[in-house]
């Protein structure tokens, strides 16, 4: 696969929550969606662990992760941009 054809990865923005482990940050994504049978807007969050190579983000920042390989067992994340 050359460089102008790279596959589409999934970019998700989120909060720190944990960032205990080293290289590792544990990031809360909302998400707002309709319930289709009670039309009522919902809210919806899910953690994800993420690779955080320079140890640069901390508890409560909010950051941009992306898709990548997996790092191990439940990294399958990458830490893109502290966004504040």
């Amino acid at each position: 696969m050359s460089e102008t054809t790279k596959a589409f990865k999934r970019k998700l923005e989120g909060v720190v929550v944990s960032d205990k482990s080293d290289q590792t940050i544990v990031v809360t994504v909302q998400r707002r969606f309709k319930h289709r049978v009670y039309s009522k807007f919902v809210n919806s969050s899910k953690k994800y662990h993420a690779h955080d190579a320079k140890n640069v983000a901390n508890i409560g920042d909010r950051v941009t992760i992306i898709e990548s390989r997996a790092h191990s067992k439940l990294k399958n994340w990458e830490l893109v941009s502290v966004n504040k």
